[in-house]
């Protein structure tokens, strides 16, 4: 086995891989950018090696300086994670060359696997169903639209070096394929160095279902059972979880076998994932290979009790793999929720920023147990626009998938986060959605159950504004449990004391543009609090403070009944976690707001998160009509177009394409109603 291993990766993987490595008792050594020099990941290993600037070009994807630093550090093995370079054919043949392993499989696996059309072809032969398509190398636009045309709308463009979504349009009609295809292009070349692309017959309503193999350089090869992965957004999956849903033994071993059946086509060996796409009949083509360990490989871990990493650095080292297919066994119903800084009302638009607080669920076991959580950040540590914005992952194992899903939805509930958006409320109501509990699932659940799992943001409700003012009561020292007799001397209290035994406090919230209004009083040991316009109640509360007393856990309860919340304190800003949902309410100070300009910046359109400027479609004096596509941005290997708000005329356009923005610059200033 080996006595040093590099980690050529990051963020919750990284710390993942370190974690095995160490009770294995490897020497781990990380790399890490500028962006990430107090990063978890360069905690959690012996050493670390500065790569170079945040940009993954000129750091992660660096692998002559990952190699150079493997040498200098004196590592055996290079595990390359997921992502970056993991299925670089040519770092592996370079890593080889210099001799260190790569814990993965052979070079040419993953050249065979890297073009989806070259791996459609091997398919094809291997006797492992395809969907119809177009595969080939001829790459020229009219040439593919005519494919594209004979194949039948709706078609999938899919980038041919391509995975996690990126460089992926669906085209539903001849006239928007160019433009379709020009982005693909744009966002295959910028993720993975390939223009290239395929086209394929779009399904409808499929699920996306993948097999889990397992080699070794002894000639074995295994599966260890299927994932689900249809919940997904922007082709990107949100939800994982395994055994799939109405999987039958005979399916499950055609699939499995079928994923075998690819893997010895391109002699792989170590982890990989066969991915299908799965008609509602039951009929099965194959995608794509992935040559590398997954996000979503936990679930597979929960049940079966097993250490993919492990197996990867024992089979890495030419051990035979662990079990034999006949040793394997299901083990109840897990499911992963990846939990994301992104913003689902705004088409989930990754959020970028500092974490200022961070709660998530206790890690309670590895495999078999009900919850873990796989996290690669820590509270103060900040999203860049540099690498994908997951927080952590979450997994929970249950007895069977209802269980599981009670069990994710409590773990949600405990996540708190403050500093930027998240995806935690959409992914709660996901949980409790009647389509995925009861296993209606495919690759446009999501867009299909929209109204409820993306319903219009409401005020908050009178008790998340009592939670919010029991709270700052608290703050203020009020911390004694409601209904306390109050001590006639004032020298034994710091909560409000008054000669006759009564307190008042007019309390104003600002939600966004909406101003609300909370009294509270007491007399004696008697509490009322009135909300808006409601008449005031009797109400008790109390308050325990966490940590450094920035976070609370609220409970009141009035004659509405008893509410149980947390509120996270950032400046005067609360941000309530109550029912799933978060509202964040500032205390109004109307002095402050004095001469302050609200006025609007009529059409202007703003950057939504920092990114880099990569197409601009308009030219100052251009008429422009409402939704119509101004310029597209580059953030987290993902474009992102702004279009027009509404009818109007091009005033001025501040960047030029190849310019780095910051998020809220204005990008085009555009005079309304003039088109």
């Amino acid at each position: 086995m080996f006595s040093t291993l590099l980690i050529a990766n990051r963020g919750e993987i990284a710390c993942r891989i370190a974690a095995t490595a160490r009770r294995m008792g490897i020497r781990t050594v990380a790399v890490y950018s500028d962006a990430d020099a107090h990063a978890a990941h360069v905690a959690a290993c012996d050493t670390a090696v500065r790569l170079g600037p945040a940009e993954p070009r000129a750091s992660y994807l660096r692998s002559d300086l990952i190699l150079e630093a493997a040498r200098n550090a004196g590592a055996q093995a290079i595990h390359p994670g997921y992502g970056f370079l993991s299925e670089n054919a040519a770092f592996a043949q370079a890593a080889a060359a210099a001799g260190v392993v790569f814990v993965g499989p052979p070079a040419d696996a993953i050249a065979a696997m890297g073009s989806k059309s070259a791996a459609k072809q091997l398919m094809e032969k291997a006797g492992v169903p395809l969907v119809p398509g177009y595969h080939g190398e001829n790459q020229d636009a009219e040439f593919l639209r005519r494919q594209a045309d004979a194949i039948g709308y709706p078609v999938l463009i899919k980038a041919s070096a391509g995975g996690g979504g990126k460089g992926m349009r669906i085209v539903h009609e001849g006239a928007a394929f160019a433009d379709a295809l020009a982005s693909c292009r744009r966002e295959a070349a910028a993720s993975f160095g390939d223009d290239r692309v395929l086209i394929e017959r779009y399904l409808q309503k499929p699920r996306h279902i993948e097999i889990q193999v397992f080699a070794d350089s002894h000639g074995q090869c295994i599966y260890l059972f299927e994932r689900d992965c249809s919940v997904q957004r922007r082709h990107q999956k949100v939800i994982e979880e395994a055994p799939a849903p109405g999987m039958t033994a005979a399916r499950r071993q055609a699939m499995g076998e079928a994923a075998v059946a690819a893997a010895r086509a391109v002699g792989y060996v170590g982890a990989g994932t066969v991915e299908f796409i799965v008609e509602p009949d039951g009929r099965f083509y194959f995608m794509e290979m992935n040559t590398r360990l997954q996000v979503e490989h936990p679930v597979t871990e929960m049940i079966t009790g097993l250490d993919l990493v492990e197996w990867q650095l024992r089979v890495a080292a030419g051990e035979p793999l662990p079990a034999r297919q006949q040793d394997l066994r299901l083990h109840g119903h897990a499911i992963e929720a990846r939990l994301y800084a992104e913003n689902p009302d705004t088409g989930f638009l990754p959020s970028t920023g500092t974490l200022r607080h961070l709660d998530l669920p206790p890690h309670i076991a590895f495999a078999n147990g009900p919850v873990r959580v796989d996290g690669g950040v820590r509270a103060g540590d900040t999203i860049t626009p540099y690498y994908d914005p997951m927080i952590a992952k979450l997994i929970v194992h249950g007895k069977d998938r209802d269980e599981a899903r009670a069990r994710m939805a409590q773990a949600l509930g405990q996540v708190r986060v403050v500093g930027l958006h998240t995806n935690t409320a959409f992914l709660g109501r996901l949980m409790r959605d009647e389509a995925f509990a009861s296993a209606d699932l495919d690759t446009g659940l999501i867009e299909r159950r929209r109204s409820g799992l993306l319903p219009p943001s409401r005020p908050a409700t009178p008790a998340v504004l009592a939670v919010a003012s029991a709270a700052l009561l608290a703050r203020d020292g009020m911390t004694a449990a409601a209904g306390a007799e109050v001590s006639s001397d004032p020298w034994d209290v710091r909560d409000g004391w008054r000669v006759d035994g009564r307190y008042e406090r007019a309390i104003a919230w600002r939600e966004g543009d909406a101003l609300r209004h909370v009294r509270v009083a007491r007399d004696g040991g008697a509490w009322t609090i009135g909300v808006d316009e409601r008449t005031a109640a009797p109400a008790r509360w109390d308050a325990t403070p966490r940590g450094a007393g920035a976070a609370w856990d609220i409970a009141v309860k009035t004659e509405d009944g008893e509410m149980r919340g947390v509120v996270v304190w950032d400046g005067d800003d609360a941000h309530v976690f109550l029912d799933g949902d978060v509202h964040v309410l500032r205390l109004d100070d109307p002095l402050a707001r004095a001469g302050h300009d609200h006025g609007e910046h009529g059409g202007d359109m703003t950057a939504p998160m920092p990114g880099k400027i990569i197409s601009i479609g308009v030219r100052a004096g251009d008429a422009v009509s409402k939704g119509q596509a101004l310029l597209v941005m580059e953030a987290m290997k993902m474009e992102h177009t702004i279009a027009a708000a509404s009818d109007g005329t091009v005033r001025e356009i501040f960047f030029s394409v190849g310019d780095q923005v910051p998020e809220g610059a204005v990008l085009i200033a555009l005079d309304q109603g003039q088109a």
